[in-house]
């Protein structure tokens, strides 16, 4: 038997290793920085690529196609003279994986997308993003002019600017909409006070609205994070997470007397079996699919799902004649819905990047040239014209849904391309309507600052304590229960946070009033 010596042994080991590495980089790109440091160079561009760490927002990619290679991608880097290497992480794991690449010293990214104030403000203390007001100045001549000042100053820190922010296109997003054929078999008015809304829901679940003999409608549905109760919120006053004001101070509406109410009466629907008992297991997918299916006769939904999930019930039963409400009165004759925060995206340079021209070059194209075929997808693909007016092929725009993923790197508020692209899809779905409605009743978080110091360290904790509103609602927990969050979330930070944000808030009014 002939005896390997140990050095031989290392050898033949480490020849196995290295083709193994090779055919892993060769078949699969994306492991190549992890054995040579450099990004992988996909197309042929001979400069350095810019490599980028942004959000799927769960839009998926047509068979083929991915973050590195498609059509817009390719707009871009032709538009821009750019190469650019996209990593995206799962959207489950995002900001666990973001958090761990900018935690790292060696191969870090040109730019991350950041979707937490609270992150923004920690990773501008730990030194870890670079100042761009210098690059703007230089290479961002429509992102100063498309991006208000408001946005600026959330993104500025000791006067200097850390971050790209991203707005949200629309200011709100939840309507109130109600099967009218079926107020109409139940001979029931279309409902205004918060007193009408239960009487309906109680209707809708007790009194066989389908008319299939079965007990199984329901008067409302929502999610289990409460999301899609916006409106119901509203008329107590109120505003899940948000910050309103009281006697000239801002508070946490979370804590207030009238949230303690809101979640009683929800409690009492579902006490009362009037509402989805699967609410607490809901994600939206869910939700949308009991609607239709036809179990759900009202809801609280988003201003687009006109063409979504009302369409599709529509499509099973044609019978099917959905409206939207007015929003419902509350007993001190309050109404509205949540508001949008200005801003709901930060992009990001990491300190020591050698692109920080390339990256706000990319993002200035975006906002700037880039942003109608970002926003509206390719003419003569997605859309044409059509004695004078734009037309939507459906089925090419759902395919090239994913090009969102790019522009919402800078969404900017443009109304007359938004009434442009929402009437392209049918004026019958009534999007811009519904905006329009959706934005005249928004209420908005009245604090916009950067993540105060107290913020930065507890306000994750504070969110958590949260999860005993849905045990609450199904009768898990007393609702004398609210008094005992309260006083935790004070004492576990709230109250400085409180102080701390009143700080702020004197500072900013004063300057609106000069």
């Amino acid at each position: 038997m002939v005896r390997i010596s140990r050095g031989a042994n290392y050898f033949i080991i480490s020849i196995y290793l290295m083709v193994f590495i090779g055919l892993l980089v060769a078949f699969y790109p994306k492991f190549s920085p992890l054995f040579t440091g450099v990004s992988t160079n996909k197309t042929s561009h001979d400069q350095q690529p810019v490599s980028i760490v942004i959000n799927s927002l769960s839009f998926t990619y047509p068979d083929g196609l991915d973050e590195n290679h498609n059509p817009y991608l390719t707009y871009i880097e032709e538009q821009t003279g750019l190469n650019i290497d996209v990593y995206m992480p799962p959207v489950t794991s995002y900001e666990n994986t973001l958090h761990t690449l900018i935690s790292s010293d060696t191969n870090l990214p040109d730019m991350l997308s950041i979707y937490s104030k609270v992150r923004l403000s920690n990773y501008v203390q730990q030194n870890k993003l670079m100042p761009l007001e210098d690059w703007i100045e230089k290479y961002g001549p429509d992102l100063k002019r498309v991006i208000p000042q408001e946005a600026w100053e959330q993104v500025t820190f000791n006067g200097h600017i850390y971050a790209i922010p991203s707005s949200y296109l629309v200011n709100g997003n939840e309507l109130m909409y109600v099967r009218q054929d079926w107020l109409d078999k139940l001979k029931l008015p279309r409902p205004v006070t918060l007193e009408d809304y239960k009487h309906v829901i109680k209707a809708f679940a007790t009194n066989d609205p389908d008319g299939n003999g079965k007990h199984d409608t329901y008067g409302l549905s929502m999610m289990g994070g409460l999301q899609y109760t916006s409106p119901l919120f509203g008329a107590f006053g109120i505003q899940l997470n948000q910050w309103t004001e009281r006697g000239g101070e801002l508070v946490f509406a979370n804590t207030l007397p009238e949230m303690k109410e809101a979640l009683a009466f929800f409690k009492e629907l579902y006490q009362e079996k009037w509402i989805d008992p699967y609410f607490p297991l809901h994600t939206r997918q869910t939700m949308l699919a009991n609607i239709e299916r036809g179990k759900v006769g009202l809801f609280a939904g988003a201003w687009y799902d006109t063409r979504g999930a009302i369409a599709n019930n529509r499509k099973r039963e044609p019978e099917a004649h959905w409206v939207s409400l007015e929003y419902p009165v509350g007993k001190q004759g309050r109404q509205g819905v949540e508001g949008s925060r200005l801003v709901h995206g930060y992009q990001v340079i990491t300190r020591g990047s050698e692109r920080a021209a390339d990256v706000i070059r990319l993002l200035n194209f975006i906002a700037g040239k880039g942003r109608e075929t970002l926003i509206l997808g390719f003419e003569h693909q997605v859309w044409t014209r059509k004695n004078g007016e734009m037309i939507t092929n459906f089925k090419e725009h759902d395919k090239h849904l994913y090009r969102g993923i790019y522009s919402s790197l800078v969404n900017v508020h443009d109304p007359t391309l938004q009434k442009l692209r929402l009437d392209s899809y049918g004026k019958h779905y009534q999007l811009y309507d519904n905006i329009q409605k959706v934005e005249k009743h928004a209420v908005r978080d009245l604090f916009w600052g950067p993540a105060t110091p107290t913020m930065q360290k507890k306000w994750n904790e504070l969110n958590e304590l949260q999860y005993n509103f849905i045990p609450i609602i199904v009768g898990v927990e007393p609702i004398e229960s609210f008094d005992a969050y309260v006083e935790r979330w004070n004492t576990s930070g709230g109250r400085q946070i409180t102080k701390e944000v009143n700080d702020w808030y004197k500072i900013v009014s004063k300057r609106i009033q000069k």
